[in-house]
């Protein structure tokens, strides 16, 4: 059984193991460093289910879908497929299409 003190330094040596981090110069960094956000981020986009559901046993679901809808479900078709599977299946959206766009309006009105 994995602690819940454990699970962000899990996902975090993941995501290094996945070379998700390339762009960043993590020399003396440890998990604690990193941002929730840039955690929460990075394993949406380059990790599996079973890394996404240790998300919201560690985050909460508030919290992951705050992150979601603030990075990912703004960024229109370029995470279109990913996003519209997180959508159904992580966040129980019945219309995903109509929400993205909903989110995607908001987002781009509020920096016009």
């Amino acid at each position: 059984m994995i602690m819940a003190t454990d699970i962000k330094k899990i996902l975090y040596r993941k995501l290094l193991d996945e070379h998700c981090f390339w762009s960043y110069d993590l020399t003396g960094v440890t998990h604690e460093d990193i941002p929730d956000e840039i955690i929460i981020e990075k394993t949406l986009l380059h990790l599996d289910i079973y890394e996404i559901t240790l998300l919201f046993k560690y985050y909460g679901h508030p919290f992951v879908k705050e992150v979601w809808r603030e990075r990912l479900a703004v960024q229109g078709d370029c995470y279109r497929a990913l996003n519209r599977f997180l959508a159904l299946y992580c966040f129980k959206i019945k219309n995903p299409d109509r929400y993205l766009k909903a989110v995607e309006t908001k987002h781009l009105k509020k920096y016009a």
